[in-house]
């Protein structure tokens, strides 16, 4: 696969702006840290409840997986929630400490809560046999970086899911692109009281790369039996990837 990507302008871009990766990486920190106490309700609003069908369906897809798991940048523990079980030992790993004391409720016994950060996870090598990230990947400081840890730390057969934002089908995409711009930072404004956090929520969406371009990257990172399958028309896209045995 081709891979047009400008990874550097991609690892040092804060919504319209171009910054230095470490602003980036303190500015991006910041903003989850203010926004955690209505994260879910704005992703309740912004998308009128279809993200936790999306997240269910990331669930279902990691049916007959088990061991470690793994919910990268795991935030409240939503989907942490979904892949709890029997035959799983769920971790969530998050950088921001806020946003996890925002969504741990008492229920979550089993489920362990630990700060990290994508580049620099906090796992052996090949100790993770599930690892998932929803919606969190395209903040990540460097992606090249967190790619190569993700598969630094799975297991020989492991498997990576990731589901995040992608380019919707063409006509969908001016309807979405107007709602974007025009409902959701008005949102963040009113109801998270952060109307530049969800600007810059718009801006990551629009310069993450496509379905193809981001496959391509994975598959870079050294993973196999890379695919994608698209969601509500490509609005969302849950990747997969597994390691090499």
């Amino acid at each position: 696969m081709s891979l047009p990507v400008d990874r550097h302008a991609l690892d040092e871009s804060f919504g319209r702006q171009q910054v230095p990766s470490e602003e980036r990486r303190s500015r991006i920190r910041r903003m989850f840290d203010s926004i955690a106490p209505r994260y879910d309700l704005m992703n309740d609003l912004m998308s009128f409840g279809i993200h936790r069908l999306w997240k269910r369906r990331l669930a279902r897809r990691c049916d007959g997986l088990y061991g470690v798991v793994v919910d990268l940048a795991g935030g409240t523990g939503d989907v942490a929630r979904l892949l709890d079980g029997c035959g799983r030992r769920v971790i969530v790993c998050d950088p921001s400490v806020p946003m996890m004391q925002s969504g741990r409720r008492p229920a979550d016994k089993r489920i362990r809560w630990l700060a990290g950060e994508a580049e620099a996870l906090p796992f052996a090598d090949g100790s993770v046999d599930l690892l998932t990230i929803a919606f969190g990947i395209r903040n990540v400081t460097k992606l090249a970086a967190a790619l190569a840890e993700i598969e630094r730390v799975l297991a020989p057969g492991g498997r990576f899911v990731c589901l995040e934002f992608s380019r919707p089908t063409w006509w969908l995409a001016p309807f979405y692109d107007l709602y974007s711009a025009l409902v959701i930072p008005r949102l963040g404004a009113a109801v998270a009281r952060a109307p530049g956090a969800y600007q810059y929520l718009i801006e990551s969406i629009r310069r993450f790369p496509d379905q193809r371009e981001f496959a391509g990257l994975i598959e870079a990172a050294g993973f196999t039996d890379v695919h994608w399958e698209n969601l509500s028309f490509g609005i969302a896209c849950l990747h997969f990837g597994s390691k090499a045995r």
